[in-house]
This record gives C-alpha cells, structure tokens and sequence, in this order.
C-alpha cells in the first residue's frame, strides 16, 4: 500500500504565528516542542504530522479545515492557467509541482501571479501603442473612444431597452413607424431616389415635416433608418444621461457614440427586449430565422444578440465583429468581456477572414486562445448597398463569438461534436505560439533568432526564453 504524501505547511504555520502575534518560542511553549522543531517546520525541513496538526487545533481552537486550508486548490488553478503560456511550452511544468509551489510557497506564488498580470498589462498597452514611436503624442482616436465606452458597459444599456418596448407599443397600436410619425410628430415618410436624396439615406426635413428615406434602401434598411429617426425623437433624454457617464477627449467620439446609442434604441424598438429574448430561446439563436421574423437583417440580428444583458433577464453572451475584404474591422461589439474586445480580428486563421469565396453561407468554428479558453464561432458575409443598377455595393463578413460553454444552446452546434480547435491569437504582436505559418509579425518581448545555420517554416524564429 503506498503511503500518504508527507504534509508540508510552512509558510501556511508562519502565518498563522504571526497572525495570533507569537514568538517562535512561545508557539514551541503552547505546544509543548522546541523553538528549533517550530523553525523546522516553518521552513518545511520537517513535515507536519496529524498529531501536529490536532495539537494546533486544540491549543488556538481552530477548525482543522480552517487550519488545513483548501490545499492551495484555488492557487494551483491560478497558476496553471498562467502557465499555459506558450512562452512557458518547452518547459516541463508537471502539476503536482504546480501545487507544491502554491501549497508551501504561497508568498512566491503569490508574486509569479502578479508579475504575469503585469506582463500581459504591458503587452495590452504596448499592442494598444501600435506604431506611435515613443514620446510622440496620439491624436485622439474617436472611434476607439466610441468603443471604449460600449465595450466598459458590455453593450447592454436597459434604459434604451426600455424605452424601445415602449416606443414599440406604441408604434404597434398606431399601425406602423409611418402613421406613428404622422400622429406623434406631424412628420409624413416619404421615399426618394438616390439622386434627390443626394448621398443621404435618411433626412428629417423640418421645412416639409417629413422623413425622407432613399428608395434604394431594402425593407430592413428603411426600417432602421426610420426607427433610428424615432430614436434620436424621443430617447434624447436617455441618450443625454448615458453620455454624461463617459469621458471623451474629442467631439468626435462623442458624436460617434451618440450615434451608437441611436442606433441601439432603433434596435431595441424594431426588436423589443422581452419579446426578442424570448424568441431567441425558442429558435435557440438562429439568427436567419431571427431576422425573418422580426423583420431585420442578420446583421442586425447579430447585433442585438450582443446585447442581451439586462439585469435578470440575460442570454447568451455574445462578442461580434465585421471585417472587409482587407481584414480592417469596421464594427466590433463585446457583450462578453472577451479578450478580442481590443485586439480582435487580426488573427487570420478566424474563419471569419476567410467567407468572401462563400457568400451568404453561414461557417461554424471552434476556436482555442493561447491561454487555453475556447470558443464557439458563427461566421457569414453580408452586403451594404446596392439597390440598382450601377449602385456601389460592399461586401464584409460578420462573426458571432461565444464561449464554449454556451455553444449547445445554439442551433448552429446542435448534433454538432466539438472538433479539435482552431489555434488562434487575440493578435500577432501577442501570441507566441512559435510554429504558426499565418504569423505576420513576432511577439512583443522576445529576441529574434539568427538564421545562418537554420530556418524554420514559420515566418519569424524567435527565443523561448
């Protein structure tokens, strides 16, 4: 029979000295030892027997749960998640002396973690910096402003949600968006070619008290357009309050995010939160089928699965993201807190950069970080534009992403096993996985390798250390 491993809780038993404001001396005095054997233990020269661990119990009247701790358990998890950094792939790492570490030298855990968190804080800021040599002064970024304060909200803001399914019933009642207009406002809808429209898709012509949307628009299009056109009517107010929250360097990104919340109170009135929710679960996240019944397109669909985050009456949690042709992203919402909320999307081996040749089909995905989380990924092309002939048109591609833990309640995964995952990284500049043939740029912080005598099959040969 083997026997038990021996029990080593030195820094645990120090800590306990100090905690109760005792001498070595006086903790050997209490337990009828030596002063010698109480630093034995503490520096884990000797272990710590049952009797032992009786005798501290009785003597301070702890809990021998209390005494013994939960075996460093959550510690030991903190670090092997830290661990699995590729940066740390060449060294062997086994577990058990994972829990060595975090049972007997808790301090110095304690310590590595911080120094990891500290790392992959100056990795998010130095990939943040981009290209803008050091001392050079940014010019603000209005869309990244726009960004940072939809994505610090998770994309869920109830009080557009709530005046959305207001203004929704109301708009029932009255018939429709047009004769809701007429009644509420004295405005009439009218439709207009492109060429009288001159470049706008939707104008409120005060002169003629009338909306005015371009004909060319689909039905999905001219829908939001006017629901929009309602949003800035009436949820002023909303909007105000929610902006005064955020903190803007430049008018740019004030206006873009009030343009945002215009957009998501359109949203949240053609596809009112309760009834939304509730249609969500019954076609479990078919977005198609979504789209159809509320009479919007996928992309906007997909939208509003990002933000169904309402206190109580949350969903799935969603992170969403369009790219062009070119891999630039135009769109990127997080209603998850996911790691792709800043540096999404550069990743090539996201099927999502890879839908051009296959337009209007939905491509499934699993997806595995460096740090080992995975993910569930839907992914399909859409079109803006268009409406006759000659009109420009563009092409993109738009990706749902959620955790794996939430894939089987969608449509998409259902008879669906988890497939081996695709490795991908958040960015290039932060993924040091070193045999990847899609890296287009080494990993901040490590040496390039010389290539006199060898050269790999990945673009950059870079250290392990």
């Amino acid at each position: 029979m083997a026997k038990d491993r021996p029990v080593y809780m030195g820094p645990r038993l120090r800590r306990l000295r100090r905690e109760l404001g005792l001498t070595q001396a006086d903790m050997a005095a209490d337990l009828e030892i030596s002063p010698s054997y109480v630093a034995l233990l503490e520096r884990n020269q000797r272990p710590l027997t049952a009797d032992m661990l009786l005798r501290l119990a009785r003597t301070y009247r702890m809990d021998m749960s209390e005494l013994a701790g939960d075996g460093g358990a959550e510690q030991t998890a903190r670090l092997q998640a830290a661990l699995k950094e590729p940066m740390f792939a060449d060294i062997d790492l086994p577990a058990l002396a994972m829990q060595d570490v975090a049972v007997n030298y808790p301090g110095f855990a304690e310590a590595l973690l911080r120094l990891h968190t500290a790392y992959r804080e100056e990795q998010l800021t130095l990939a943040d910096r981009g290209g803008v040599a050091s001392g050079d002064a940014a010019a603000p970024d209005p869309v990244a402003e726009a960004r940072r304060f939809i994505a610090a909200r998770r994309n869920s803001f109830p009080l557009l949600d709530d005046a959305g399914e207001r203004l929704a019933a109301e708009v029932a009642q009255a018939g429709g968006m047009p004769q809701w207009l007429k009644t509420r406002h004295g405005l009439r809808v009218r439709r207009l070619p492109s060429e009288v429209m001159a470049g706008s898709m939707r104008r409120l012509d005060r002169h003629r008290d009338a909306v005015l949307i371009d004909d060319t628009l689909d039905e999905a299009s001219g829908n939001f357009q006017l629901a929009q056109q309602v949003a800035y009517l009436e949820m002023r107010g909303e909007i105000d309050a929610l902006l005064k929250e955020g903190q803007f360097v430049s008018d740019g990104g004030r206006r873009l995010t009030r343009r945002a919340l215009a957009s998501y109170g359109a949203a949240a009135i053609l596809m009112p939160y309760a009834a939304f929710a509730k249609a969500v679960e019954a076609r479990r996240y078919d977005v198609e089928a979504l789209a159809r019944q509320f009479g919007a397109s996928f992309e906007q669909v997909a939208h509003r699965l990002t933000s169904l985050q309402k206190p109580g009456q949350e969903r799935v949690p969603f992170f969403f993201l369009r790219v062009d042709p070119a891999g630039n992203i135009s769109k990127l919402l997080d209603g998850a807190g996911f790691p792709f909320a800043r540096h999404g999307g550069s990743c090539p081996l996201w099927s999502v950069h890879q839908l051009f040749g296959r337009p209007r089909e939905v491509v499934t995905q699993w997806l595995e970080l460096p740090d080992g989380q995975r993910f569930f990924s839907i992914a399909r092309t859409v079109s803006a534009g268009g409406g006759g002939w000659g009109m420009p048109r563009v092409e993109r591609a738009v990706a749902l992403l959620c955790a794996a833990e939430h894939a089987h309640r969608l449509i998409y995964a259902q008879g669906l096993p988890p497939s081996e995952p695709t490795p991908v990284g958040v960015t290039c500049r932060l993924c040091h996985r070193s045999r990847c043939l899609a890296r287009s740029a080494p990993p901040i912080g490590r040496d390039l390798l010389p290539e006199d005598f060898r050269r790999g099959h990945a673009p950059f040969g870079f250290s392990d250390g």
